[in-house]
This record gives structure tokens, sequence and C-alpha cells, in this order.
């Protein structure tokens, strides 16, 4: 129903000369987000974003702005054991959001159900992961005081928000390969509902740790990280008000539009896992019919 079809993957795996040719068509300008003081006003939802905070959130509770809903897009450990679990859960717990939603990251080691974790192991050297065997089974399980997503959603004040913590770089978990593989994660992302010539959108928040590809996805040194096949299921099938990620640290600019949905990197730390960024707001309206008591 929406043309859909996986990247080939010698395509795929070559995001930066993807992007050359997306962007002669595709729309992404860069948008503005709110000032870290704007007032929460009663008639809507304030979303404060963070994203990969590599075990530094207690460094930066002083500077996260009060909000409805806090969302944090993964990566707030380094390895994903249990003494960096408990230490985020209870800095977690010091955030005075009403809501908190939390993705795992590529760095939440052993948060896959099932995971093969033997391409962990192949790469454990190469990103200083000990023996591979690092992190915590389910860790997810050790999480306090936030809502966990993983290829589900939950609805806050009538909106709905999905979350999804897929990525294409090996040796972590939840990874996939470009192409086919990580194409037919994306399509768990509920699809928009077709009403006469207009889209509605099911979800209206999309969470995933990893870019879309061209939207926020250039680090300072390499190549684009986004994935094509990402990019192609939000824009063409899911059509989200807003779609929240991180993965790529330092982006420039941190927010960009197509003109349909607000697209947010809201990565806080540096290419060296230090606290770099601020937190970006973005406020929707209260549905009719829904209160913020």
């Amino acid at each position: 129903m929406f043309g859909l079809d996986p990247i080939p993957e010698l395509q795929a795996n070559n995001p930066s000369n993807l992007w050359m040719e997306y962007s002669k068509e595709r729309v992404c300008n860069e948008a503005k987000t709110l000032p870290l003081n704007e007032p929460i006003h009663p008639d809507r939802v304030r979303f404060v974003c963070i994203s990969d905070t590599h075990n530094h959130l207690d460094q930066i509770l002083h500077c996260i702005p009060p909000g409805d809903v806090l969302l944090h897009c993964g990566d707030f450990t380094n390895f994903g054991d249990l003494d960096e679990l408990e230490k985020f859960s209870k800095e977690l717990k010091q955030l005075p959001h009403r809501y908190k939603i939390v993705i795992a990251g590529n760095h939440e080691l052993g948060f896959e159900d099932g995971e093969d974790i033997s391409g962990r192991r192949a790469n454990a050297n190469m990103w200083r992961l000990g023996s591979g065997s690092r992190g915590t089974h389910q860790g997810y399980k050790q999480l306090t005081d936030c809502i966990y997503l993983q290829d589900s959603s939950v609805k806050i004040y009538g909106i709905n928000i999905f979350g999804s913590s897929w990525h294409p770089l090996p040796g972590f978990s939840f990874y996939r390969s470009r192409g086919k593989a990580i194409f037919e994660e994306w399509l768990k992302i509920p699809h928009a509902k077709i009403l006469g010539e207009k889209y509605k959108p099911v979800v209206d928040v999309l969470m995933t740790h990893s870019p879309p590809l061209g939207h926020s996805d250039l680090p300072p040194r390499g190549d684009r990280m986004g994935d094509a096949d990402l990019l192609n299921v939000v824009e063409k099938a899911v059509k989200p008000r807003v779609h929240v990620f991180g993965h790529t640290h330092e982006p420039k600019p941190v927010a960009t539009t197509n003109g349909e949905t607000l697209f947010i990197n809201a990565a806080i730390c540096s290419d060296k896992n230090t606290p770099l960024n601020n937190p970006v707001l973005f406020d929707l309206p209260l549905p009719e019919g829904e209160k913020k008591e």
C-alpha cells in the first residue's frame, strides 16, 4: 500500500553516497526548537528530549528543564552493566517529569531478547567490550521510575509514543545489518491510516535510537550514520508528527523538518562521551478531552 521495499544492501551500506542522491528530491530543512526556559502551557504537552548520556546523567540533572514527558532515546549506560543501571534509575528518579519514557541504545548490552551474542563477541576488542559478555540479561527489568519501550507503544495524554532500538552498527545489542534485515524491523512501526486522500498518523511521537538518513546523522568526523530504510518507512508509511533519536553525537543541526515531521537528535554527549549538548524541547497540543492533572 505504501510502496515500500528494502534498499539493496550495497547501496544501504554507503549512506553518505546514498544521501547525495536522496537529497536531490527529499526535503530536509533546519527546524527551530523551544528555548529551555519556555513556560509550560496548560493546553500543550511539553516533551523534554535527551539521549546518549553514557552514564553521565548525574552531571546534567541540574540543566534538564521540567516538562510533562521526558524522552530518553538510549545509550544511558556504556555497557548495560548492573551498577550502571542502578545508577541511572536513581538519577532518573530525581527528575520531576510525571512520565519518563526510555528506550535502549546499542550500549545497553543484554537488553535485546533472544540476542545472538556471537557478533558481539567477534567485535569485543574493537569496542572494548571485554570478553563480549558485558551487560545485563534483560537489563530493562532493572529500570525503575520509567516506562520502557521496545517495538511497543504507550499513550500519554492521548498522544501515542512508539519506541524502537534497532540500529546498523555491528558488535552491539539490537544490531541489524543495513538493507532487508533492518528494514523488516522498521516495518514493525505502526503505519499511518489512510482517510480519503489524507494520512492520519497512528504514531504521534516516534522514538528510535538510530537516526534516519540525512536528518542530524552526520558526526563531526566521518560519514553519515543514518539509515535509509528508516527514513523511507518514516516518510512514506509512519508519518509521525515528531521523530526523536540519538546515536550520532555532536550533530549539526539538532532539529530538522521535511515539512511534515519534526526530526530531533537529542544526543547529549560529545564524540568523547562527555556531556556537551542541552536537552531539546517540543510541545504538542493537548488532544480534545484530555487533561493534565
